[in-house]
């Protein structure tokens, strides 16, 4: 019975080892355009939406399974046909010692609420950064660059996404009804 649930599920679940899929389930493959044999073996890499996703993500990754042997977020990823989205990802390591060695993730794609609109790879790190309630000065710091590129970065998210103000921008990045 429990093969069944995880097999069909109503959202996408993975087990990752060493960053490979090892067991996709129905709803993880259909979410990024592919069928279950397809993405059974693919580097989770494949599914970024660049390698400097995969590379800078992942070292978040690896630090908070560390620490808390569970990581959560929202980034865009990459369909089999090219096409990015949105997707919530959820996961927790099942060997803490090593935490990519083995970890059940979850997929969610978030199309429906928040459409994706063409971003440079610094233009999204600033937008997660921006959606988690950091200032332009935390966002600098954190990513090693002036607050006042910071500012500049947020006014091209403020004019891509015809935002007003800082609060509408972060209404339309996460989503939320305006």
């Amino acid at each position: 019975m429990s093969d069944l649930a995880f097999t069909h599920a109503p959202i996408g679940i993975c087990v990752l080892e060493n960053r490979t899929v090892r067991t996709p389930n129905e709803a993880f493959a259909a979410m990024f355009g592919k069928t279950v044999d397809e993405c059974r073996g693919q580097s989770i890499a494949d599914f970024y939406a660049s390698e400097e996703d995969f590379e800078n993500i992942g070292a978040k990754v690896k630090n908070a399974l560390e620490e808390q042997g569970a990581y959560h977020d929202e980034r865009i990823m990459k369909r089999k046909d090219g096409s990015l989205f949105w997707c919530r990802v959820r996961g927790k390591s099942l060997t803490p010692e090593n935490p990519f060695h083995c970890g059940v993730w979850t997929f969610a794609d978030l199309s429906d609420e928040r459409p994706v609109v063409s971003l440079t790879q610094r233009e999204r790190e600033i937008a997660i950064l921006t959606c988690r309630g950091m200032t332009s000065k935390e966002i600098g710091l954190e990513l090693q660059i002036s607050y006042r590129t910071v500012e500049e970065y947020r006014a091209r998210l403020l004019k891509k996404f015809g935002a007003r103000k800082l609060a509408e921008l972060v209404a339309k990045l996460s989503g939320m009804p305006l």
